[in-house]
């Protein structure tokens, strides 16, 4: 019988067994397994059965769980894994000192324990096998030799049609000509079926004793179970015995319907990866249409900026670029460059964030030897440097004042001076400013100059959040994964359905930069070939709660009327003309909207 046993420090071991599809374990007197340590929570962890893993999952996150020496939260176990729960070892073991059977019954659950046993190492095995074909290899002679077979094969459906995928033998040989060793009545009965089947002795059988095949094969014992996933039949699992009668019984369709639902898996991750290889190159073609230089988008609000890109880039205009955090502003910038008439001359990035501010002159406008203290040599300043090219301030809404109006002058006279000089420099430049932050907001709270935000925001390039790019977050997810999965080595090939599904309904609140962060985490951390929504830490908790349409519709019709109502500089009147609405209506919506403009500046 499966157990956890407890190493103690002094005494021999205390030994649980594991007996119920969930087992519950804790310092707590309701667990199945109690363990009465102050290191463990009340309710610690559980072990669930589910008929072929056994999976030890975390459940108080106070908790901690250890396996092998590597911390999860939730995971399959193995015979002989190490267990550490708290301060707290334990042992997981599929049989724990199984005597010799004395009954039909303890012989059925003795085989029973090894095949389960047999299952256990095959997965342990079954991870560190990348190949699918040699997964099934591996799969069908484990089968072969826990149920005692000569010969096993899987047989997968197209179109209800059997085809061989694997044939084997006990001495662990393909099987050429796999095929004719087959009873087609037997394998039609399970595909119509979908049932699990013994025939224990072909020949003599009420059902199958008159096929063609079952008497030209001189059939005796056949054992077959249907490979289903997701409700679809993928095919089967076929073995047999032709020289021994009765060789199967319950419990061996019981072991081989348990290797059939890890073989479905098999093949389930196989037809995932066809599909990725597939999507991988169709995205290759895609990539075409929706990159844009380095930026990758087709949604309706990005392609808006390409355009406006496209259109700017060629002028020797400047250029203010908003959006959140991690949106892309940098590459938006660096493609307006390479678009423009500078694409060979310098492109200067200034973080105005990342400077001190008693540095902040210096390194936009350099310093002459003797200024201060430290300048040990005449230097250029950014300025300088990005002369007849272009400079990006980059997060300029976290300029002080006092640097504001020498950088206006700059800007506007295209000259500047050197700390501690005296002559004027003349700089050719082209300025493209980004922020995260709202400037006009800024301006009111006396904390940005407006004249300088004017000579920057000549044209407006405003980047939409991840959130509201739809598809976009796939597209660029994908991307990525095969970029750093190649950069790594990785083995990684792309994402489950669950994991493209939790990103299309996270927040995003890093933007792209988080999505890159966690891809590459869960690249590198990774045991599977396909990432999963827990490697990306997208648990259930973290996704956003879907809203009720009521409220839906109503933030909807809030946000887009303050849209238009900005549009029409705050005429409430024309607003509500435009909208077909009484204007009643529009008042009512600015009564409850914190973020309406101001009554002063709101126009009738």
């Amino acid at each position: 019988m499966p157990s956890l046993k407890w190493i103690v420090a002094e005494g021999r071991p205390h030994t649980f067994p594991i007996y119920k599809k969930i087992t519950t374990i804790g310092r707590g007197g309701a667990n199945d397994v109690v363990i009465e340590d102050s290191s463990l929570e009340t309710n610690h962890a559980q072990i669930v059965f589910d008929g072929r893993d056994f999976n030890l999952t975390e459940v108080d996150k106070k908790g901690s769980v250890v396996v092998n020496g590597k911390k999860r939260r939730k995971t399959k176990i193995f015979h002989n894994d190490r267990i550490a729960m708290g301060e707290v070892e334990l042992i997981f073991s599929v049989y724990d000192g199984v005597e010799h059977a004395t009954s039909e019954a303890e012989d059925d659950r003795s085989a029973e324990l090894a095949g389960m046993m047999k299952l256990s190492e095959f997965n342990r095995r079954l991870l560190e096998i990348r190949s699918v074909p040699e997964q099934i290899t591996a799969l069908l002679d484990a089968v072969i030799e826990v149920t005692h077979a000569a010969k096993g094969f899987i047989i997968l459906t197209r179109n209800d049609e059997p085809e061989i995928a694997a044939a084997r033998n006990l001495d662990q040989k393909d099987i050429s000509d796999g095929v004719r060793h087959l009873s087609d009545s037997i394998i039609r009965r399970c595909i119509d079926t979908r049932k699990p089947l013994i025939v224990s002795d072909a020949l003599h059988d009420s059902m199958f004793g008159t096929s063609e095949s079952v008497m030209s094969l001189k059939l005796c014992s056949v054992m077959v179970a249907p490979l289903i996933s997701q409700g679809q039949l993928l095919g089967l699992i076929y073995v047999g015995n032709d020289n021994v009668v009765s060789l199967f019984e319950d419990s061996s369709l019981d072991i081989l319907t348990i290797f059939a639902g890890q073989a479905s898996l098999i093949l389930q991750n196989a037809m995932l990866m066809d599909e990725v290889v597939m999507d991988r190159d169709r995205m290759a073609g895609e990539l075409d249409v929706k990159k844009f230089g380095d930026i990758i988008g087709s949604c309706p609000s990005l392609l808006e900026v390409f355009n406006k890109v496209e259109k700017v880039a060629s002028a020797n205009i400047n250029v203010l670029i908003t959006g959140e955090t991690g949106t892309g502003k940098e590459l938006i910038a660096r493609e307006i460059h390479r678009r423009s008439p500078r694409k060979d001359q310098p492109f200067v990035v200034v973080n105005c964030g990342a400077i001190p501010e008693n540095l902040m002159e210096s390194e936009l406008f350099g310093h002459v030897r003797g200024a201060f203290t430290g300048a040990v040599a005449t230097r250029d300043g950014k300025f300088q440097q990005a002369d007849k090219g272009t400079l990006f301030l980059d997060e300029i809404g976290e300029m002080p004042l006092s640097l504001q109006v020498k950088l206006l002058r700059a800007i506007q006279e295209r000259v500047v001076m050197k700390v501690g000089d005296s002559k004027p420099q003349s700089v050719d430049i082209r300025v493209v400013a980004a922020t995260n932050r709202d400037l006009e907001v800024e301006i009111q709270n006396n904390a940005f100059r407006e004249d300088l935000f004017y000579r920057l925001n000549v044209v407006n390039l405003h980047l939409p959040p991840l959130r509201e790019r739809g598809d976009d977050v796939v597209v660029i997810a994908k991307y990525l994964l095969n970029k750093y999965s190649q950069e790594y080595g990785s083995q990684v090939k792309g994402f489950t359905p669950g994991a493209l599904a939790a990103m299309r309904k996270y927040n995003w609140p890093g933007n792209v930069r988080q999505l890159e962060n966690r891809i590459k985490k869960a690249i590198v951390l990774a045991d599977k070939t396909l990432v999963g929504s827990e490697d990306l830490d997208l648990f259930p908790e973290a996704l956003k709660p879907v809203a009720p349409l009521s409220e839906a519709r109503e933030d909807f019709t809030r946000r887009y009327i303050l849209e238009i109502l900005e549009r029409n500089d705050g005429n409430r009147t024309k607003t509500a003309r435009d909208l077909g609405v009484d204007p009643r209506t529009i008042f009512r919506y600015l009564e409850r909207e914190p973020d309406a403009p101001e009554p002063g500046r709101a126009r009738d």
